[in-house]
């Protein structure tokens, strides 16, 4: 049976004019220190949003829905990390913003966010009362320094059974400050005396007058609260100085590349952590085996930010799949017990996120979980 030309003009025509809607595309920013002295936390965070976006785009988990992602350097600078954000905002008008990578960027850029009402998810930001503070826009994941220090102390002075210690830390930085303000809390509640404080600011890079003096003292063990990169010298000198005792670190710790940059003087260091790389949990062991295949050796700031992006799109699928601004917002509200390489995630009232914490040492080159 022959088809009239007519009726096949008219179907072709029907075709064509009704296609198979594409979807949406959901743009999201990704602002972190891919440049300075904060890069290498930035790089970790890279890696993890990728594999993140891709997984979600592959998964069909957001039917009709592409995550695409706007990543942005913001130079571990301030002014760098608000014009960033408003490009962001204002031209390529994301629905959502994650980052930046350190709180006194947070602090600077996230108003800018807030102002603009775009959604922000901060995966590494740990001042304690801070940055969701600004404003009812900001949303974290990264568990603050008040959430993870105090514990770790406690941890760690059962199984060391340390009375005394001495403080070290970064006065020229937010997050190092902050860091430093719960140390300090954390070992007088525990009834742990201090014996001295020392400061630095984050461009030195000899800290050998105030290791001495603060060795002097002997403390039992000696905390210590820095950006990565000066973690890895205060360690190496500390060691060169003759001080054996236990380092415990902050957050700023919490990089492979802190074991790099320390090497041998690495052996042994504590540090409280957001995320336990050793558990089972199946959505863990995908995730860094996900991670090794494409290269990377991945540490708590790739997780926080993979989870980032899985906090985001999980606040698309609870608002029905629209990507809005103000749908982001609102799924946010709604995210509980999401599983993740963290554990299971939730946000808590005030906009902070909830997940289990751990304590790492480092042992044969590589951190591994206090038992």
């Amino acid at each position: 049976m022959r088809l009239s030309a007519r009726w096949l003009a008219a179907t072709l025509a029907f075709l064509f004019a009704a296609p198979v809607p594409a979807g949406e595309t959901v743009k999201v920013g990704a602002v972190f220190s891919l440049t300075g002295n904060a890069a290498a936390y930035g790089t970790q965070q890279k890696a993890g949003v990728q594999l993140a976006v891709d997984e979600v785009n592959k998964s069909g988990k957001l039917p009709g829905v592409a995550l695409e992602i706007v990543l942005e350097d913001d130079g571990t600078n301030p002014q760098q990390g608000i014009s960033v954000f408003d490009r962001l905002i204002n031209l390529n008008k994301v629905s959502a913003i994650i980052g930046p990578t350190l709180s006194t960027l947070a602090e600077a850029a996230d108003p800018r966010a807030q102002a603009q009402k775009t959604p922000v998810v901060a995966v590494s930001n740990t001042k304690p009362n801070a940055i969701t503070t600004i404003g009812d826009y900001i949303w974290r994941v990264s568990l603050t320094e008040a959430q993870v220090i105090p514990s770790a102390v406690a941890i760690a002075r059962q199984k060391l059974g340390f009375k005394t210690a001495a403080l070290l830390y970064g006065n020229d930085d937010a997050f190092t400050k902050a860091g430093f303000d719960v140390m300090k809390s954390a070992l007088e509640k525990s009834g742990v005396q201090i014996l001295g404080i020392q400061t630095f600011s984050t461009k030195d890079r000899d800290f050998n007058a105030q290791l001495t003096a603060l060795k002097g003292l002997k403390p039992e063990v000696l905390l210590v609260s820095a950006l990565v990169e000066q973690a890895g010298s205060i360690a190496v000198q500390a060691r060169q100085l003759g001080y054996t005792g236990p380092i415990m670190g902050g957050n700023g710790f919490n990089s492979t590349k802190f074991i790099q940059l320390a090497g041998a003087a690495s052996e042994g260091v504590l540090v409280g952590t957001a995320w336990n790389r050793a558990s089972t949990d199946p959505v863990n062991v995908a995730f860094i085996a996900a991670m090794k295949a494409r290269g990377t050796e991945p540490d708590q700031f790739a997780a926080q930010a993979y989870t980032g992006v899985m906090v985001i799109a999980d606040a698309i699928r609870l608002s029905g799949g629209k990507g809005t601004r103000e749908d982001i917002k609102a799924g946010f509200a709604k995210v509980k017990d999401l599983p993740t390489p963290l554990g299971k995630f939730s946000f808590l009232p005030d906009r902070d996120g909830d997940h289990p914490a751990a304590v790492q040492i480092v042992k044969g080159g590589k951190f591994e979980i206090l038992q």
